[in-house]
């Protein structure tokens, strides 16, 4: 076999963890979440929310009342009233419910941020795809050229009357197969771009990179799972909501001061007027029973709640972190064991030395390809995985 053609294989091998010049993966989820349909109209929703949850605070509007009294059995002159009145809740009550609206806003915006994730995780393990599949054409294309001189190398023997036509046949479908795999490759890298063009709001997506960025090192659970707590949006959301909870609380016993109303009363009867300001205030009896039980009912509902998510996070976490490192160990021992190896160059030389068959060299080929195959497959799930321990950084 052709010397370049082993070390382009060998060179392939050693590159498993080269770091691109340019990280073309953040440039398309950059673009997934400027054009994603479903992010676009949630931001709008959340817009929406957030302007009804601030017209909740507003004062009701206010009254004017007019009276014309003509009729009836009175000798003095006719009846005339004017009214304008406002009514209002306990002022604190505004300042509480502003600050509610604030906690209910961020949680709102870190609903945006878990969707967001929800939708990049899956472009980014696309892109990884990508990045395999790409590593995949470059190895096949290699192949294909060594079972293509193979098969000449076959050819000329046999016009020498040296193998028979079974020999022949066998090589011409080995070439064959491996022009075939390629194809496959290109169809499923083409499908792989239609479901990001989807994502990317049905916009093309131009993504050609062929090699992993970032490292597989072994990372640290405790440092991961760290700041996941402090910046993943799925674990500050609970968060928000006990605030809105506390908050909550802090609004029903407001709630409880009486409610307030101010106006301006005009009267006039007989060629004479009486002006003047007025101002009520509600019995504070009934209408707020049992609303601050149940307030604190709610929170403490929260703070229950957001424990045994939390929990249950970090118990899926540790699984995802265990099934990483019991990978990168497995990944590391086949890098290890296959970076050595020329085993494709010994098995040709035994062939044309006519030490072994044609569909013995194949076989024994097929298993070390099969080997080389599971490194990148393992690569892959690797870097996939990473990118799931790591979601809270999207």
């Amino acid at each position: 076999m052709n010397k370049s053609i082993v070390l382009a294989l060998s060179v392939c091998l050693c590159s498993l963890s080269v770091i691109a010049q340019t990280n073309d993966i953040d440039k398309v989820l950059r673009e997934i979440e400027q054009n994603n349909k479903s992010l676009q109209t949630h931001a709008a929703l959340i817009e929406s929310k957030r302007l009804e949850l601030k017209a909740g605070n507003n004062l009701p509007d206010p009254q004017a009342t007019a009276y014309y009294l003509p009729f009836g059995t009175h000798t003095s002159g006719d009846y005339t009233e004017f009214q304008i009145s406002q009514s209002f809740e306990f002022p604190s009550v505004y300042a509480v419910r502003k600050g509610l609206i604030e906690q209910q806003v961020e949680a709102l915006k870190l609903e945006y941020a878990v969707l967001r994730q929800e939708l990049l995780l899956p472009a980014k393990q696309h892109c990884l795809e990508l990045i395999y599949l790409n590593k995949k054409i470059a190895v096949e294309q290699l192949r294909v050229q060594q079972a293509n001189q193979v098969f000449e190398q076959i050819r000329e023997l046999f016009e020498k009357e040296q193998v028979g036509i079974l020999e022949l046949n066998k090589a011409k479908i080995a070439w064959m197969q491996e022009q075939f795999t390629i194809q496959q490759i290109e169809n499923d890298k083409h499908n792989l771009l239609l479901l990001l063009q989807k994502l990317n709001g049905g916009n093309e997506v131009l993504f050609d990179q062929s090699s992993y960025s970032g490292s597989l090192n072994s990372y640290s659970l405790d440092s991961i799972w760290q700041d996941k707590k402090t910046n993943d949006p799925a674990v500050k959301i609970l968060e928000r909501k006990q605030e809105v909870a506390l908050q909550q609380i802090k609004l029903s016993k407001n709630k409880a001061l009486p409610n307030l109303t101010a106006g301006f009363n005009h009267q006039g009867v007989s060629g004479e007027t009486f002006s003047g300001f007025y101002g009520g205030l509600s019995i504070p009896l009934w209408n707020n029973r049992n609303k601050i039980k149940a307030a604190r009912s709610q929170y403490r509902y929260q703070q229950t709640f957001t424990d045994a998510y939390v929990l249950e996070i970090y118990s899926n976490f540790q699984k995802q972190f265990n099934e990483y490192q019991l990978l990168l160990g497995k990944f590391k021992e086949y890098q290890s064991t296959l970076s050595g190896l020329h085993s494709d160059a010994l098995l040709l030389e035994a062939y044309q030395l006519g030490e072994i068959s044609f569909i013995e060299y194949y076989t024994e080929l097929q298993f070390y390809r099969q080997a080389f195959n599971t490194l990148l497959q393992m690569e892959k799930e690797l870097n996939q995985l990473i990118a799931e321990l790591l979601k809270h950084q999207l």
